[in-house]
């Protein structure tokens, strides 16, 4: 019997026509760049029977509410060119956010509270296929010096079929080699207005997935949303900045991240109402340092932040 080996896996991603309908993603053009892969290929719950009869024993249970669950992270970097959609653009759609091009200067992602897209996904480990349908979910990513920086996913899916296809050809042309995080590299870094000298920056866009079963109905849907994060900055006098009286005030103001040079491989974080929590005191390398909770607020509705491209 062949064996079938871990690191031989090809993931596939295509927006969905209309929900929980495979639009079968293929190799060429849908294929993802991921690392630290995982799946749950049939998650769910257990309904027992609870029978009672003259004797014990276990009765089984039906597996009801069945799903899929892939995580996996891709590098953050830009499209190759600016205008651009990334490689990794289906996701973030999958996720609950809109995508607008502007024709050779940006790709924007925003998040949405109305109508989200959903995908389809082919996780291929080794000549097993599984396919998800209906697919939504949420991520998070973090920068953090020396590290290449990652979109963390986490996707829920209807159960497709599980079978025996042979490991497709894939196209990964469109994934843009990453620039780890550093001081040229990441060019502007600011949070209320104060280029800070930043340990690590992280955001989660905080989605709440559920998957919703009704007679007449399987779909996952996203029911909430909750963007939050955490900056580590190195500590300096109250004089130069004072994140306390910040953080009491509940103020709030911009945050900016700009990581990566040259058009084609730049991608923007960018932020207007971010609040302050409880700034936590703790040191690097003998070096103090605060650890601030961010929390991305809304100023006019789905514009707590957003991801550019360019």
């Amino acid at each position: 019997m062949a064996k079938r080996f871990f690191r031989k896996l090809a993931v596939l991603t295509k927006a969905e026509v209309t929900y929980g309908v495979d639009s079968t993603p293929t190799g060429a053009a849908n294929a993802m760049q991921m690392t630290a892969v995982s799946i749950t290929p049939l998650g769910g719950e257990e309904e027992s029977r609870e029978l009672l009869l003259p004797y014990f024993g276990h009765q089984g249970v039906l597996l009801v509410g069945n799903y899929v669950e892939l995580q996996g992270s891709v590098e953050l970097a830009g499209a190759g060119a600016a205008g651009t959609v990334p490689a990794y653009g289906a996701l973030l759609r999958a996720c609950s956010m809109s995508e607008v091009t502007v024709a050779a200067t940006s790709v924007t992602y925003a998040p949405v509270s109305n109508a989200p897209e959903s995908a389809v996904i082919y996780a291929n480990f080794d000549g097993v296929n599984h396919a998800m349908l209906g697919v939504r979910g949420t991520w998070s990513l973090e920068l953090a010096p020396k590290r290449i920086p990652r979109i963390r996913f986490t996707l829920r899916g209807l159960l497709g079929p599980i079978a025996d296809v042979a490991l497709p050809a894939v196209t990964l042309t469109g994934f843009k080699k990453p620039l780890v995080v550093s001081t040229v590299n990441t060019p502007t870094r600011s949070l209320h207005g104060y280029a800070a000298l930043w340990e690590s920056v992280s955001l989660d866009i905080g989605n709440t997935v559920e998957l919703r079963n009704l007679i007449g109905e399987d779909s996952v849907q996203i029911t909430n949303r909750q963007s939050i994060g955490t900056a580590v900055i190195e500590a300096a006098s109250m004089a130069i900045k004072n994140w306390f009286s910040i953080a009491q005030a509940h103020t709030v103001g911009a945050l900016s991240v700009i990581h990566g040079v040259g058009a084609g491989n730049i991608v923007e974080i960018a932020a207007a109402g971010v609040q302050l929590g409880r700034p936590t005191q703790g040191q690097t390398q003998g070096i103090l340092n605060y650890s601030i909770p961010l929390m991305f607020t809304p100023t006019a509705g789905d514009d707590e932040f957003s991801i550019i491209v360019r």
